[in-house]
């Protein structure tokens, strides 16, 4: 039983937020985001834009990106009747065989076929899940993956309003900034955001002073986002998420500790594949699901510093950067953002939390 005041308690991590700071268009360009600089030691908040975080990290530090990339999995069609079906395609159990969040007026009954994107995808909706999804079977031959990068849209949560009928500049657009500059393993149905603030230059600039960047996969899954719904928090169970730490990476990571720099994680993701993996003097090359849900009393093994976005109250990733942060100091700058007019969630401003 949860405590009054009991950091296991889920109302501790919730907070209210105006609906017009939920951003609906990222910044222009990436960069141009505005940053939040948590001081962990002193309790210090400063605010800042992205393009300068350069400015606080120092000669030796490592830079740790999650390059995975979004998955354009979100198809709108029509359903036998006429009315319209939106699929969500969130994992792929076989080949022509997928598990997706289905979303349409009335019953969809099992064995319901769908046509998709004006007819380049046909399907059939066999049954539904105790988890609310669907199993779907494409046509037998089709080439899924190469349909979705041809024609799918970016799963952009759904606090992002986008009209039914969506021009095609709009779906370029989303289709290109709900990606970070440096994606390059297939397979996330949501975006690493924190990861969406950085561009070529702003990169390179931060290579040329010194620090490292090594990049780590994790597949970003829609059970990140899902609220805790149970009044303690620990009550909550993870949904798996693959990841794969390479040996180059690894390496880079333990000569990073050794000299003294500071591991620092671009996002929540990031964080959650390092610690899964971490905990030894050197670390080694890894892969597989992880189901880590870092909460109170949690001991950071690896990660120094965090670059993450504001996320959701009542939400795993609210209580990782609580955990990492303080809950009080966090809530404080929670407050505080929204105060100060931040934008919150995916396409929102970003937070840095060092270590001084």
């Amino acid at each position: 039983m949860t405590s009054p005041g009991s950091l296991d308690d889920s109302a501790l991590y919730d907070y209210e937020l105006p609906a017009k700071l939920i951003a609906q268009m990222p910044a222009e360009p990436r960069d141009h985001s505005r940053l939040m600089v948590l001081h962990k030691r002193t309790k210090r908040i400063e605010h800042r834009y992205f393009f300068q975080i350069v400015e606080y990290l120092r000669k030796g530090d490592l830079l740790v990106l999650n390059d995975t990339k979004v998955l354009h999995c979100r198809l709108r069609g029509t359903r036998r009747t006429g009315g319209a079906v939106e699929v969500c395609l969130v994992e792929e159990m076989q080949p022509g065989l997928w598990k997706a969040f289905v979303k349409a007026r009335g019953r969809i009954l099992p064995g319901e076929p769908i046509r998709l994107e004006e007819g380049r995808l046909e399907a059939v909706l066999e049954c539904r899940s105790p988890d609310r999804t669907w199993t779907v079977r494409f046509q037998r031959g089709t080439d899924v993956a190469a349909c979705l990068e041809e024609v799918g849209r970016a799963p952009l949560p759904p606090y992002i309003r986008r009209p039914q009928r969506l021009d095609q500049q709009l779906r370029d657009f989303d289709r290109e900034r709900y990606q970070t500059v440096f994606a390059a393993q297939p397979g996330a149905v949501a975006a690493p955001t924190a990861g969406l603030h950085f561009t070529p230059g702003l990169l390179d600039g931060i290579r040329q002073a010194g620090v490292g960047t090594c990049y780590i996969t994790l597949h970003v899954g829609l059970g990140t986002f899902r609220p805790i719904r149970a009044k303690s928090i620990s009550q909550h169970v993870m949904h798996p998420e693959f990841f794969v730490l390479s040996r180059k990476s690894a390496d880079a990571v333990t000569r990073t500790r050794s000299s003294g720099g500071r591991v620092i994680c671009v996002g929540t993701t990031c964080c959650r594949a390092l610690e899964t993996a971490g905990g030894r003097a050197n670390l080694a090359e890894n892969s597989g699901w992880t189901r880590l849900y870092i909460r109170p009393p949690f001991e950071f093994r690896v990660v120094n510093a965090l670059v993450t976005n504001f996320h959701l109250p009542r939400t795993t990733l609210l209580v990782l950067v609580s955990t990492f942060a303080g809950r009080t100091f966090v809530m404080q700058a929670y407050k505080e953002a929204v105060d100060k007019g931040y934008r919150f969630y995916s396409y929102g401003d970003a937070m840095l939390i060092v270590d001084d």
